[in-house]
């Protein structure tokens, strides 16, 4: 029993500009929104959100609505693995650390009163929980029979999605937590584990890059764009991941590095105030 067809099979020609929308990713994300808004309209709280986070949070909506629709999307699922390690990216590196930071801590605190919801995050939300969930789910995905059935079966690529999502949001919980009762690590360890990050991320772009064969099917039956066949488009994909991804955290390991050597200054000028 051979495979079936591509879930989207490529109808959708570039060339003729559009923009597509896919209703049911404009429905979660506005509900995601609503809920936002309708939080805080409740809380009675003297902290309200600053505009940097309703600034922050509906950007990372905006920015998530981008990837999951229109061109990346296009080239993503019918045209070439390479827009597909983009959207990854988007969705893993650029979404939840925008959503993060625009949500307060009052905001989710309430859940934290749920037995069963406190003692799952204080589990998921740890250091080695949290790198551990994302990187699994990372490399699991990117396995070829995985992969091959998200490209196949519109179902399962949606999980997919929804799993890196969820796992990012946990993975970049110890750098950027709201809520004191499950904290940040420190700027050391904050340092450390972005360093960590970029070593899971290198072996699964590795594998790809260093394949001899095509590992995804799909994107062999695709129409090529950019006169990049099958393989060199993996071979991109991977360098994609590998590379940029990985500056990604060397960068953010330098940035936290200067908060941690700002906020000691800091504290040696309130010393010295006293």
């Amino acid at each position: 029993m051979g495979l079936p067809q591509l879930f989207l099979h490529p109808n959708v020609d570039l060339s003729q500009g559009g923009f597509t929308v896919h209703w049911s990713t404009v429905i979660g994300l506005l509900a995601l929104q609503a809920l936002w808004i309708l939080r805080v309209r409740a809380h009675r709280g003297e902290h309200r959100p600053t505009p940097w986070q309703a600034t922050s949070f509906t950007l990372g909506l905006v920015v998530m609505f981008l990837s999951l629709n229109g061109p990346i999307h296009d080239i993503s699922d019918y045209y070439l693995f390479t827009g597909h390690m983009v959207q990854h990216l988007v969705l893993t590196i650029v979404t939840p650390p925008l959503l993060l930071m625009g949500t307060p801590g009052w905001m989710l605190r309430p859940a934290l009163r749920v037995g069963w919801v406190n003692a799952t995050a204080r589990v998921v939300t740890t250091p080695r929980a949290a790198i551990t969930l994302f990187n699994l789910v990372l490399a699991g995905w990117h396995l070829p029979p995985l992969y091959n059935a998200a490209m196949y079966y519109h179902e399962v690529h949606i999980i997919q999605h929804l799993m890196f999502l969820v796992t990012a949001v946990l993975m970049w919980w110890p750098m950027l937590s709201p809520m004191p009762e499950l904290p940040r690590l420190s700027y050391p360890g904050q340092m450390l584990y972005s360093f960590v990050m970029t070593l899971p991320m290198t072996i699964v772009s590795i594998f790809i890059v260093y394949a001899d064969h095509v590992l995804y099917p799909a994107y062999a039956s695709s129409p090529r764009l950019w006169g990049l066949s099958p393989l060199e488009d993996q071979r991109l994909g991977g360098l994609i991941m590998w590379i940029p991804g990985g500056l990604f955290f060397y960068l953010l390991t330098s940035v936290i590095f200067f908060k941690w050597v700002t906020s000691a200054r800091d504290d040696q000028a309130a010393a010295q105030v006293r």
